[in-house]
């Protein structure tokens, strides 16, 4: 019976008409917006422990007030949705990915295939590295500066979004060897061209880390370090996996 529910997944060069496609497409929406939904109804019920684990990186002596009568009521529903989205992204990405699949060659999903799994670990990392490192710091910045002059106090709501933001931002940083070895391996980029292209590719990343949220140099530059750290990796990666990949290619001709 669960199964009928699920749309097929179509294979490559299947054919398919207008109506089917669309009939497709609103069932992976709706499979996407239940996932979503579910996640949300289990995370709301252990919102205090989730906004409790965000407070982590704010000092101690700081604390957050909230302005209104409603607003500890819609803190508490953003910061559980966001945490919906984080947990039902696997399914979100999954009926996405499905979707677009049969658009490309089988070897080429495997490839995407891989680089999905990859890109996970360093979306997890990212996000540890955000949290442990990165907020902190630049929290124990802003909160400080020119605290002589105001009565610093923050509010929870845009506290949350903050910290949100940054998270994502970092783990978004971190998907930079994947997104590059990707479009090696799609021949859109070369190892060869990203080594002569070096110098021009560090500006764009810095350029990347300054329009990530961030307000303060101390997060910026925790922030555009592991980026230019990153990017260097990625290309000495690229330089292997490419020679991998033209060995691999040039057996397969042979055969």
């Amino acid at each position: 019976m669960a199964r009928r529910l699920l749309p097929r997944k179509l294979g490559h060069g299947e054919e398919a008409t207008l109506v089917e496609h669309l009939g497709e497409l609103r069932t992976r929406l709706i499979i996407s917006l239940v996932a979503l939904g579910i996640a949300f109804a289990v995370i709301f019920p252990f919102h205090n422990r989730l906004i409790e684990w965000l407070m982590g990186p704010l000092p101690d002596d700081k604390k957050l007030v909230t302005l209104g009568v409603t607003e500890p009521f819609t803190t508490s529903i953003k910061v559980s949705f966001y945490a919906a989205i984080a947990v039902a992204l696997p399914v979100l990405l999954y009926q996405l990915w499905s979707f677009l699949a049969p658009a490309v060659d089988e070897s080429t999903q495997r490839v995407v295939s891989i680089f999905v799994a990859l890109a996970t670990a360093l979306f997890a990392t990212g996000l540890v590295f955000g949290y442990m490192v990165v907020l902190p710091r630049a929290l124990t910045f802003l909160t400080n500066y020119d605290d002589d002059l105001y009565d610093v106090q923050i509010r929870a709501s845009y506290y949350f979004s903050f910290v949100s933001l940054a998270l994502l931002g970092m783990a978004l940083v971190f998907e930079l060897p994947i997104f590059i070895l990707a479009l090696v391996r799609l021949r859109v980029l070369t190892s060869d061209r990203l080594r002569r292209n070096r110098r021009i590719g560090m500006f764009v990343v810095i350029v990347i880390a300054a329009l990530l949220p961030t307000v303060d140099p101390v997060s910026l530059a925790f922030e555009a370090i592991p980026m230019v750290l990153l990017f260097e990796l990625s290309i000495w990666l690229a330089v292997f996996m490419e020679r991998r990949w033209q060995r691999a290619d040039l057996v397969s001709d042979t055969l």
